[in-house]
């Protein structure tokens, strides 16, 4: 079952496009990158697919996107509008918060204030492109909650051996920054999403058990 509701936030209107199970397990709130919207190919098969084994997965269109802007807003209102419309949805299964980029940016900066049982970060921006010195890596170790990287091997921002020793990870094979593969890649392009998928799904079970 899918379902749009818009949700008034301190950064104006935010959408939120809900994909739930029939029975449900957890919910994985999830946000879209700086460049993208929900509509990206990643977030799309989380979408699509996660439904089905136990876990709702409810896509968060930041204010900024809704209101037809090209540049996404301050790290600050990224967080503003996801705790906002957390606080208002409050699902009843363990949540799960994660996002793409910067929103996985935003979801480790939140996770622990909203009680999150877990965080996902899909491509996770370690340091811009070429700018190692600038490492984001604070914010990833400051979920406090258990964390997932999901990484493409050949991600500009964030190599998987750049990572701190520990970093729970999967690596998809040949990936850049939006799990695209070449032609040449040992897998194809739905083969690269469905790791995304079946990595996600292994770890929310696993940790869902955990609670």
């Amino acid at each position: 079952m899918t379902e749009s509701r818009t949700f008034e936030t301190p950064q104006g209107p935010a959408r939120l496009v809900a994909h739930r199970s029939k029975r449900p397990i957890a919910s994985l709130l999830l946000s879209h990158g700086a460049g993208g919207g929900i509509d990206a190919p990643d977030l799309d098969a989380l979408a699509h697919r996660l439904p089905g084994q136990g876990i709702s997965v409810l896509l968060l269109e930041q204010p900024w996107r809704v209101a037809g802007r090209r540049i996404a807003g301050s790290p600050a209102s990224l967080d503003v509008a996801l705790r906002s419309v957390a606080d208002q949805i409050r699902p009843r299964t363990p949540l799960v918060v994660g996002g793409r980029s910067a929103g996985a940016r935003s979801a480790a900066r939140c996770a622990r204030d909203l009680g999150a049982a877990g965080c996902l970060a899909l491509s996770f921006p370690l340091h811009p492109p070429g700018k190692p010195e600038k490492s984001r890596v604070d914010e990833l170790l400051g979920s406090r909650v258990p964390t997932l990287v999901i990484q493409g091997e050949r991600d500009p921002f964030g190599r998987p051996e750049e990572f701190p020793d520990g970093t729970e990870m999967a690596v998809v094979p040949a990936a850049d920054h939006s799990f695209k593969v070449p032609k040449s890649a040992p897998l194809s392009q739905e083969d690269a999403l469905s790791v995304v998928v079946e990595a996600t799904l292994e770890w929310i079970v696993r940790e869902i058990a955990r609670t």
